[in-house]
């Protein structure tokens, strides 16, 4: 069962899949610490804030680029502890009251949350059952959401102090979520993929027993280890490991998975989600709210709720089907809100004299809280879901920073220029005038939805894209029916036979024979990579481990 490996549930009690389920999601944890920090400048709107915001967000990028080295050369779970001790460091410096000092703690801090943000489901997918994947990873998703709702309580409870603890309170509470994560990751087993893909056997067979509940040199851990072992022999028999195999259209398809990943990060930024995030606050004291925070408190909780429904869509619906519903819910409720709020609605409707329009302002709201709930119960946990299952063992590493670096980087993009577009007291670079969109900006938005939600539904567009002198075969945006595989039921080894067996079109039918089959990995799956390749590789059946 386990391991994220193939494990299925078969012969594994009950008592031991539980405490397999639990310890696998326990690294979702980092999503508090992820979502507390973003949600940390929601309730400013100074430029000062815009600079913190956007200086985080900086720092994580090259944090989650970090991932890669941290995650293969000390592994996933002291990756993950060391990610953490980063992250400390940058939160003991934002404590004092010096502006250089609080800038550089702040990157410093972004480099762990960065990193955090990889590593965690990065750890789960390759723990987690095969059948339980997506709802393990998915709780990243719900952890963020609560690390969003405990800032927001925090800076509320803090937000009317005179003194310097009204500041240093919030920040000083991170390094509990930080203490957390790295001590509970200290007591779990390092991930049995990357100790195998280190060649380090006996490491790898004693954190399956932990994962299975099972001695070390039991069937089911034997069963385990060769098919992990044979899919990474095959891996590198084709010789894919380097940043620029990322990008090419080899056997294993690793430069559609990986443009496939980015452009997931991508659109998940512009579905709009972190303007509510970031400045959901001064949003609805734009739209003439009374008491914007509240607002945001009850956005949070139902994003909560509406994730923990979600939890339960994602192998009960399908990735695909949920990223489709979930891009055209968030357009209507977008365009909705941009619709009220530009015909009724007015950012000044708290200025003295002005008509304060309560039904417009119940809609603004009512919709908010709708979008949230399409986005946590589809893009927020299926983008992180699928980035962990997307890659083979050898560029994981690789392929999963380079994906959530994206994501990071379109953070940063979005987090610094929102308010230009929004807020009319924001002066624009160089003195140029605010755009003050206000609103206005939902248009946006809903345009970005629709163009994800188009070739999602779609199997006819493509283009061709020329790399390094490959051809790689590429869909518009890497999004629609024909960009990713359906892994869902499959351990990530099957997902890697299935990515290099079968058509993309036909990979459905593909998949359910798999499982009706229950196929895994092979010594004959090796060898007719092998053979297909062209690649001379001498099999040596006593390095079986079985």
């Amino acid at each position: 069962m386990a391991g994220g490996p193939s494990g299925t549930a078969e012969g594994i009690s009950t008592a031991s899949l539980a405490w397999t389920i639990i310890m696998a999601s326990f690294a979702a944890f980092g999503g508090i610490l992820f979502g507390f920090v973003l949600f940390f400048f929601a309730l400013s709107d100074t430029l000062t804030d815009l600079h913190q915001v956007s200086i985080l967000s900086a720092g994580t990028f090259f944090g989650a680029l970090l991932s890669f080295p941290l995650g293969d050369l000390v592994g996933r779970k002291w990756g993950l502890i060391s990610s953490c001790i980063i992250f400390c460091l940058g939160v003991g410096l934002q404590l004092d009251t010096r502006w250089v000092t609080f800038v550089i703690g702040r990157m410093i801090a972004g480099l762990g949350v960065g990193a955090v943000s990889c590593l965690v489901p990065m750890y789960q997918s390759e723990c987690a059952p095969k059948n339980f994947r997506g709802l393990i990873v998915g709780l990243y998703q719900l952890a963020i959401g609560f690390g969003a709702l405990f800032s927001a309580i925090v800076l509320n409870a803090t937000k009317n102090q005179l003194s310097h603890s009204a500041w240093r309170t919030p920040i000083a509470v991170q390094f509990v979520w930080a203490f957390v994560l790295a001590g509970g990751m200290a007591l779990l087993p390092e991930s049995p993929r990357y100790l195998l893909y280190k060649d380090r056997v006996p490491a790898a067979r004693m954190a399956l027993s932990r994962l299975l509940s099972r001695p070390a040199d039991s069937p089911e851990v034997d069963a385990e280890v060769a098919e992990i072992t044979l899919a990474l022999e095959a891996e590198r028999a084709l010789g894919s490991n380097s940043y620029l195999d990322c990008f090419r259209n080899t056997p294993n398809r690793n430069g559609l998975r990986t443009w496939t990943g980015i452009m997931l990060q991508v659109c998940q930024q512009f579905t709009g989600i972190n303007f509510i995030f970031y400045y959901g606050t001064t949003f609805f004291k734009s739209a003439g709210i009374s008491n914007p925070f509240i607002i945001t408190i009850i956005i949070d909780t139902v994003g909560i709720c509406m994730a923990i429904v979600g939890l339960r869509l994602i192998d009960l619906v399908g990735r695909r089907h949920l990223l489709l519903i979930g891009a055209a819910g968030m357009m209507f409720c977008e365009y909705i809100i941009a619709i009220v709020g530009v015909t009724v609605g007015s950012h000044n409707t708290n200025s003295v004299g002005a008509h304060i329009n309560l039904p417009a302002q119940r809609v603004l709201i009512a919709f908010a809280c709708l979008y949230i709930s399409f986005f946590t119960t589809s893009w927020g946990p299926v983008v992180w879901v699928l980035t962990g299952e997307l890659f083979p063992l050898a560029i994981r590493a690789k392929g999963m920073s380079l994906s959530v670096a994206s994501n990071w980087l379109w953070n940063f993009g979005i987090g610094y220029a929102t308010p230009y577009l929004v807020d009319p007291s924001t002066p624009g670079p160089t003195g140029i005038k605010a755009a003050n969109l206000g609103v206005k900006v939902f248009f946006i938005w809903c345009v970005y939805l629709f163009s994800s939600y188009v070739p999602l539904s779609s199997s006819h567009l493509k283009i061709t894209v020329d790399y390094v002198g490959d051809r790689l075969a590429l869909d518009a945006s890497s999004l629609h029916s024909s960009s990713f595989q359906k892994p869902k039921g499959l351990s990530l080894e099957q997902i890697d036979l299935l990515y290099r067996e079968s058509t993309i079109l036909g990979s459905n039918k593909y998949r359910q024979q798999m499982l009706a089959k229950n196929e895994t990995f092979t010594q004959r799956d090796l060898s007719h990579i092998v053979a297909d390749n062209k690649i001379g590789v001498v099999e040596d059946e006593e390095k079986s481990p079985v």
